[in-house]
């Protein structure tokens, strides 16, 4: 009976986090560049009773009864890299990532590209939000103050909101001066990003240390093109979203009621049977 509780158990935490997790999606449907998390389940390695000391077996032994499940986990939270829609709005300052037919890894799956910008400490990060600001020094930055940096690394300085952006990323400001290039990061394992809040992604590797990705730029394997006037919208699709949620919170409520009906049992077996009288 306990090893039913406990599997009860495991369903619902699994479902719990997975709620977690589809919530955190519909609440960033209107996020541009939002890359919608995905969750893989598995069960934990089936166990296999036995009876022991059992009357069939001369001499006592045990007789196998069958094969026995022990409960199921959340194995993986990856994100969905996949492309999303472009929605026209009209301001300069707002930048849209188009990634072509980018190559396959050695697992069979494509990379990603990125916007390259910086983080409150100034180091090295990756958006797919190009709702970019132009800041009170004439840089340009992300929504939340971020510099947006260019192919040599430093800070894009426009001057002001009056400045053009080509396919390749290039910026002209308003006098018609090329002021550098907007570095766009290729990331060939895209799962190895991490999220790190506020739409921001870090390469993390097994010490826990950050690294740089490589430039898109001169890559003639890697096809994007930016669109100046228009943002790239979340990815995540709210109907398949909202269903998944509400088969979620079934499954959650199914293991509910298998978790009481063996609560129960137990407290009928301690309080009920072999009672004297």
């Amino acid at each position: 009976m306990l090893r039913g509780f406990y599997g009860a158990a495991s369903g619902m935490l699994t479902q719990q986090r997975k709620t977690e997790m589809l919530t955190d999606n519909i609440s960033n449907i209107n996020t541009p560049g939002y890359k919608e998390d995905q969750s893989s389940n598995r069960t934990f390695p089936e166990m296999l009773i036995q009876a022991q000391n059992s009357d069939q077996i001369p001499g006592g032994g045990s007789t196998p009864i069958g094969e026995l499940a022990t409960g199921v986990y959340m194995q993986d939270r990856t994100q969905n890299f996949s492309q999303g829609d472009l929605q026209e709005t009209g301001n300069q300052t707002d930048i849209a990532l188009w990634q072509n037919d980018l190559p396959e890894n050695e697992d069979g799956e494509q990379g990603a590209l990125f916007f390259t910008v910086t983080n409150e400490a100034g180091e090295e990060r990756y958006t797919r939000n190009g709702n970019f600001t132009v800041d009170g020094e004439g840089f340009l930055t992300t929504s939340s103050g971020n510099y947006v940096l260019g192919e040599d690394g430093d800070p894009l300085e426009v001057g002001n909101e009056n400045f053009t952006a080509t396919e390749d990323g290039i910026l002209t400001n308003e006098d018609g001066e090329d002021v550098g290039q907007i570095d766009i990061a290729y990331a060939e394992n895209a799962n190895d990003l991490v999220k790190e809040g506020g739409g921001l992604l870090r390469l993390e590797v097994e010490d826990g240390e950050a690294e740089e990705l490589p430039s898109a730029i001169g890559n003639d394997a890697v096809g994007y093109q930016l669109n100046q006037g228009s943002i790239e919208r979340s990815n995540v699709d709210p109907n398949q979203t909202m269903t998944q949620l509400m088969s979620s919170y079934r499954t959650f409520e199914s293991n509910q009621r298998m978790l009481q009906a063996y609560d129960q049992s137990m407290q009928r077996a301690a309080n009920d049977i072999g009672r004297l009288g």
